[in-house]
């Protein structure tokens, strides 16, 4: 697999080697040790998801206060979606940069995205499903949520019509109310998080 860091920093764009013949393809889309030696570090999986979306539905920017954190392994298992990760650690060198990619069920590209890191997506087909690998298990009231409509982001949806949202979504906070309410993390406490994953490597 090719593995590259994406705009955002400690995000990384994952692409398999495909073994094809008369019958399809075959691909790895996750490799703990290729990906560890990567990124400098073990990337555990404590959980799975998958969400399901039709087509027009927009989920996201999600992302999860440190500690715990939770970095996730982002790829589509079925149809298509447009990925956009975001830094929004505050003082990170990248604060404020985005990555979009179209990640599809065809192509098995993935995203790794760092703990810190938030990203959310748009359904490009109906019936999309998306898996996540969780590098740990959700923990209620973890969970980071802005608005990926925001204007200060002003991200590439390239949307036509309103988007289909959950009400959660919906009513998300703008990233200058989670930055005046203490609630965006902040860019030495995840480097201090990624070199104690490290050490315990």
């Amino acid at each position: 697999m090719k593995i590259r860091e994406m705009a955002v920093p400690d995000a990384y764009h994952v692409t398999p080697l495909k073994h094809r013949d008369a019958r399809g393809c075959f691909y790895e889309s996750f490799r703990h040790g290729r990906l560890a030696e990567e990124i400098g570090r073990p990337v555990p999986v404590a959980q799975v998801n998958y969400s399901v979306s039709r087509r027009g539905v927009l989920r996201g920017l999600h992302g999860t206060l440190l500690p715990p954190g939770q970095a996730k392994v982002v790829s589509v298992v079925r149809g298509a979606v447009l990925d956009i990760v975001v830094d929004l650690r505050v003082g990170s060198p990248a604060y404020g940069a985005h990555e979009a990619n179209w990640l599809d069920a065809e192509s098995g590209e993935a995203l790794f995205v760092a703990e810190g890191l938030v990203h959310g997506f748009l359904a490009l087909t109906d019936d999309t499903c998306v898996s996540y690998l969780c590098s740990t298990e959700f923990v209620p009231g973890t969970q980071l949520d802005i608005d990926p409509l925001d204007a200060e982001l002003d991200l590439p949806w390239g949307l036509s019509e309103a988007p289909l949202m959950s009400q959660k979504d919906a009513s998300a906070i703008s990233v200058r109310e989670a930055r005046r309410a203490g609630l965006l993390p902040r860019y030495e406490d995840c480097l201090a998080h990624y070199r104690s994953l490290r050490a315990a490597h």
